[in-house]
């Protein structure tokens, strides 16, 4: 499964984020949000990870304080009928408890709506945090990390949604 990994970052970490993982998966392609042909990029690729920031925007939408805002209205109207799709999503855990990785659920339910087989659901048992609304079911929508306060985490993180991902894709 041939992975293209697209992101869109404000202070260089989802972006640093988006490079390890494609370090991972070899044969991975590595997209700048700010870069590409949106629609086209998208629904040609056979498996999406896409790579998100949350920011404290003070709104209840429209969280990364990125270009995927500027985006995430479109992306329901993409024809991604059972592609694998993965979120990754940044966030505060001690700053923004109440808000931890919230950007990560935008996409998610709006890569859903577009028809994505969404994959890489993460148990929330390893992390702390006040609320997200990216817990969906009782699980996170995806992979979120907290670079600010658990990048020790994130390397052990990462090679084992890159495991679950890689398995759920094929499956």
């Amino acid at each position: 499964m041939r992975f293209t990994i697209v992101y869109a970052s404000a202070t260089g970490h989802t972006e640093d984020i988006a490079e390890r993982l494609k370090v991972l998966l070899p044969g991975s392609e590595l997209k700048d949000l700010d870069r590409i042909d949106f629609t086209k990029e998208l629904e040609e690729s056979e498996a999406l990870i896409c790579c998100t920031p949350t920011w404290n925007t003070g709104s209840e939408t429209k969280r990364s304080g990125t270009t995927w805002d500027e985006h995430i209205d479109n992306i329901p109207h993409l024809f991604l009928k059972g592609k694998p799709i993965a979120i990754v999503g940044l966030g505060d855990s001690a700053a923004f408890s109440k808000y931890f990785c919230d950007a990560m659920e935008e996409l998610y339910r709006s890569f859903e709506s577009a028809g994505g087989r969404m994959i890489g659901h993460v148990s929330v048992e390893q992390y702390i945090f006040d609320d997200s609304k990216s817990v969906v079911d009782g699980m996170f929508c995806g992979l979120p990390l907290d670079e600010d306060n658990e990048s020790e985490k994130t390397d052990e993180r990462l090679q084992s949604w890159v495991k679950l991902i890689m398995q759920e894709a094929t499956t």
